[in-house]
């Protein structure tokens, strides 16, 4: 049932919006740096073959409930051009930082950088999969994303993590089918071992979990670029990189994950640092073979937390014991000063 086309944004028919460069290319269109008025929008440029996800995304951003400081801020959707000849536009705000893809393959990040991207991430995505009834703007369904991976994460100039493109995502209404839902969908390298085997059932939970599998393997990517164990930070890869190499065919992804059941390598060194073996128990626990083991998005949010909190105790009774043995070095006993 085809909606028809949406109505022109207000927001958007009134103001000038100048496109300035290209900033990634995905795989459905491009996605520019653009000037609406005085400020950097993001715009998303949809070929008119694949209507169909700028159509998805467009409807989900219109769903109540979905302005979240963790979910990339949608501003308008609009179709441009002549009637021969249609692109299909989605504004939303600009990140510079760009996705924790870019991000990750130019820099490395400290223990209290990585637990807040992740936090809030995983909180981002917790939202994401919430029903919530009862909204000013009416009832929020469950969404899974379907398509969770390093790329798809934005990072605002803080390191504030938020979720971005919504075309495969799927919305669960009491009631209901969650629509046209192929089961092999998204990238195959984020993808659960029984969405490789399509072997899914289609009831919500199974697409909620197999969006925790990618977390999984995005919570890894960040590891692998963290300062706080002791020892080399490894060049970025991709998951699976190391043992698939840039671009892995669907038997390669079959006979890695599903056959062979491997995962990306956690180090050794990583286990050292109580933080880092805390997530590492956390990721093994994202990316379990069995889909009904897996931790949910609020769960590895929580285990986040704590793990901050843990390493924050642990740091300031170390810098407590340092003080102690500095001091009692410092100061000679009192009778010798007689």
């Amino acid at each position: 049932q085809d909606p028809g086309p949406p109505p022109p944004s207000p927001l958007m028919g009134l103001k000038p919006l100048q496109l300035l460069e290209i900033k990634a290319r995905g795989r459905f269109g491009c996605v520019w740096k653009a000037q609406l008025l005085n400020e950097y929008v993001a715009v998303k440029i949809f070929p008119i073959q694949d209507k169909q996800s700028w159509q998805n995304e467009y409807e989900i951003y219109s769903l109540p409930g979905m302005k979240h400081d963790n979910i990339l801020q949608f501003i308008g959707a609009e179709k441009r051009g002549t009637s021969i000849d249609v692109d299909l536009w989605l504004i939303t705000a600009f990140h510079e930082k760009g996705s924790l893809t870019d991000f990750l393959k130019a820099n490395v990040v400290s223990w209290n950088e990585l637990c807040h991207i992740a936090q809030t991430m995983a909180r981002g995505l917790a939202y994401l999969h919430e029903d919530i009834p009862g909204l000013k703007d009416g009832h929020k369904p469950a969404i899974s994303h379907r398509d969770i991976k390093s790329k798809n994460v934005l990072l605002k100039n803080n390191l504030t993590a938020c979720i971005a493109d919504f075309g495969l995502a799927l919305k669960f209404e009491a009631g209901k089918s969650a629509g046209d839902t192929h089961g092999q969908v998204g990238t195959r390298r984020y993808m659960a071992p029984e969405v490789l085997e399509g072997a899914i059932n289609f009831q919500r939970d199974a697409f909620l979990r197999i969006d925790m599998y990618a977390m999984g393997l995005v919570l890894w990517e960040l590891a692998s670029r963290c300062t706080a164990a002791d020892g080399p930070v490894d060049e970025y890869m991709l998951p699976f990189e190391e043992e698939i190499g840039q671009h892995p065919s669907l038997e390669d992804m079959q006979e890695v994950v599903v056959h062979k059941k491997k995962r990306p390598v956690l180090r050794e060194c990583w286990q050292k640092h109580s933080g880092m073996a805390m997530l590492c128990e956390t990721i093994e626990e994202c990316w379990d073979h069995d889909a009904e083991a897996r931790l949910s998005a609020g769960c590895v949010e929580e285990r986040i937390i704590q793990m901050q909190k843990l390493t924050n105790i642990i740091t300031t009774e170390d810098i407590v014991t340092v003080v102690t043995m500095v001091t009692n070095v410092d100061f000679p006993p009192k009778e010798s000063s007689l």
